[in-house]
């Protein structure tokens, strides 16, 4: 038989030895911390427009600041929903994220076959910017303002059309508040994306367009087409030249578009905070050298809670515009 004295040495290497696998285990189970591997955000439209502009400003700051790799990756069609379906099926890990703009949470209301919420089954991260958007028209066609247009396209109504970059986006919301407003029935034609339709309005192809400042600018300058109003209630800092829309003819068309961040459904919370903090920084690192001013952002800062009442607010304000207008899901 062993005496109590001569198990005490070896209970206590029993001991220790437990106490040490369990402190390796505890250790090796830990998550490691975010982020260990390049973090691919996924751009809902085609390459070239506002939105992709935007993000790829953003992900070039948290590469330099962050030292994480950023893949900007576009996925266009459905209006955004084919890029929000390849966030919503991936793992909540924060390395496949979604960045858009309001198109994002007010495509139920404009869709008719969405098959997920865009709302509830994402997580808002973070709010960056906002921006004036400006009503263009084609160079071809000879009118100046929009009080103009507005004539001619009462008058002559098939032979006006209106460029959306997506179905549900700010500029087709502010579209329908330009029918709405004007009393004019200018058909709407959506596009995959601001460049195409853009595109085609420098053509000639259709004849009116409403998008961010950020997407529209270059090209009003180059005289690609003509700048009639920015949606601002006072002339944009950026824009002075150009008037705004109710000096143009057109009263109560106030809108900006703004731009964010969400991921797929429950996101861990630190997760979620190290990325709302990382987009704040590149947002201020951008606002501070002038590149967001350059392109007619105005910087935000929210919080992830912040960011999702604020969707709240935007989606009942846009629902209730839609239905005014007597808009039907297309």
């Amino acid at each position: 038989m062993v005496s109590i004295k001569g198990r005490r040495p070896f209970l206590k290497a029993l001991v220790t030895g437990l106490v040490s696998i369990a402190w390796v285990h505890g250790v090796s189970a830990q998550p490691a911390k975010y982020p260990t591997h390049p973090i691919k955000i996924i751009v809902p439209f085609a390459a070239g427009g506002g939105v992709d502009a935007f993000a790829r400003l953003l992900g070039k700051q948290i590469e330099e600041k962050r030292g994480v790799a950023v893949v900007i990756e576009n996925r266009a069609g459905a209006n955004g929903t084919v890029g929000a379906n390849g966030v919503l099926q991936s793992q909540p890990d924060g390395y496949t994220l979604l960045f858009s703009a309001a198109t994002h949470v007010m495509a139920r209301q404009v869709m008719s076959k969405v098959s997920f919420d865009l709302v509830t089954d994402f997580t808002p991260i973070a709010r960056v910017g906002e921006a004036p958007m400006m009503v263009v028209l084609s160079p071809k066609m000879p009118q100046k303002t929009i009080a103009e247009v507005v004539e001619d396209a009462k008058k002559n109504p098939t032979q006006w059309q209106f460029g959306v970059s997506a179905v549900g986006s700010p500029g087709h919301i502010a579209t329908i508040a330009f029918n709405h407003l004007s009393g004019a029935k200018v058909t709407i034609v959506p596009y995959r994306g601001t460049a195409p339709a853009l595109t085609d309005v420098m053509g000639g192809h259709i004849q009116l367009m409403i998008d961010p400042v950020i997407a529209l600018l270059p090209m009003a300058r180059d005289g690609q087409v003509k700048a009639l109003a920015t949606t601002t209630a006072k002339r944009s800092q950026l824009t002075p030249e150009i008037p705004t829309a109710a000096e143009s003819g057109l009263p109560g068309l106030e809108f900006s578009s703004w731009y964010g961040l969400w991921g797929p459904k429950n996101m861990p919370a630190e997760t979620v905070a190290w990325l709302n903090t990382a987009m704040a920084d590149a947002t201020r690192d951008l606002a501070a050298s002038g590149r967001l001013a350059a392109l007619g952002i105005e910087p935000t800062y929210e919080s992830p809670e912040e960011f999702g009442k604020f969707i709240e607010r935007e989606v009942a304000r846009n629902a209730g515009l839609l239905k005014a207008a007597d808009f039907k899901p297309m």
